[in-house]
């Protein structure tokens, strides 16, 4: 087995469980070196704890995201304990506030907003400039529903995913020349105690029938196919995709092929169409 991020460190959030438990164990198995964040202390120790019964290296970090000197704290600590970060992936995510926007809590709306954008914001502010002082690195932030069109019942994550790729953008614009390369990835609809909530609570049911349709279609993608995105990331193989958006979904041998059509016409991107503006 390849491990080509042998003597790298890899930070993942929302590695409590999902998604992010299954980016964490993959990045381990393949040899990096694994700061597992989330707010739940128990479930990040059971990712390090599984990720160490394979031989690999982690260390579980509870923070608060929204808590910029917690997010100072804790990169420190990984640095101090696992090394300079050259692997960024903003895996966290809320969506609980379900509905029109005059019925659903306004607390639970902008915790959304707050969780999925803010908590991005914190850690790429204080590792992008590490990874710039250092010539080297990636981030990668997860985007989803709502990113590129409406989704009315979910305002809150849509607007704070549509943000995420649109920071991405920027952040990726103004890091680029320095050697930190930013990517979105969207990691389809995959079965987790976020969509678990969107299923079986009250509000749910009402207002995200959809979702309950889809996964009755069958429509479940693994975590893993995200999980192989990330790998394929973090190797070098989209570099030339740096400030776009990858998905779950995507075949990499036809997304590699389709790599020149995509920058031509600037597609997996946050754009209007018919609308001249100003080059900033």
């Amino acid at each position: 087995m390849s491990k080509f991020l042998e003597g790298q460190t890899a930070v993942v959030t929302g590695a409590g469980r999902g998604i992010g438990r299954e980016i964490a164990r993959e990045l381990a198995r393949l040899g990096a070196r694994v700061a597992a964040l989330a707010r739940t202390g128990a479930e990040i120790d059971e990712t390090a704890a599984l990720i160490a019964g394979r031989g690999g290296q982690a260390q579980a970090i509870a923070v608060d995201l929204v808590d910029l000197a917690a997010v100072e704290g804790a990169m420190d600590l990984v640095a101090e304990t696992l090394g300079p970060v050259d692997l960024l992936v903003n895996n966290h995510g809320s969506f609980r506030a379900f509905g029109p926007v005059w019925t659903v809590d306004a607390g639970e709306w902008w915790d959304d907003i707050e969780i999925n954008l803010r908590g991005s914001f914190h850690t790429c502010r204080v590792l992008a400039p590490r990874m710039l002082a250092r010539g080297q690195g990636r981030i990668i932030n997860l985007v989803g529903g709502g990113t590129g069109g409406s989704f009315p019942h979910g305002s809150g994550y849509a607007a704070s995913k549509a943000g995420l790729m649109r920071f991405t953008e920027c952040l990726n614009d103004t890091t680029l020349s320095g050697g930190v390369r930013a990517f979105a990835l969207d990691p389809g609809l995959v079965r987790t105690a976020m969509t678990e909530l969107q299923l079986n609570s009250p509000a749910g049911r009402e207002w995200l029938p959809g979702i309950r349709g889809l996964f009755e279609e069958g429509v479940n993608v693994p975590p893993t196919r995200a999980a192989g995105v990330v790998a394929a990331i973090a190797e070098g193989c989209f570099d030339a995709l740096a400030g776009r958006m990858l998905r779950g979904v995507d075949d990499l041998e036809d997304l590699a092929a389709q790599i020149p059509r995509i920058l031509a016409e600037d597609l997996r991107s946050l754009r209007l169409t018919g609308v001249d503006l100003p080059k900033l």
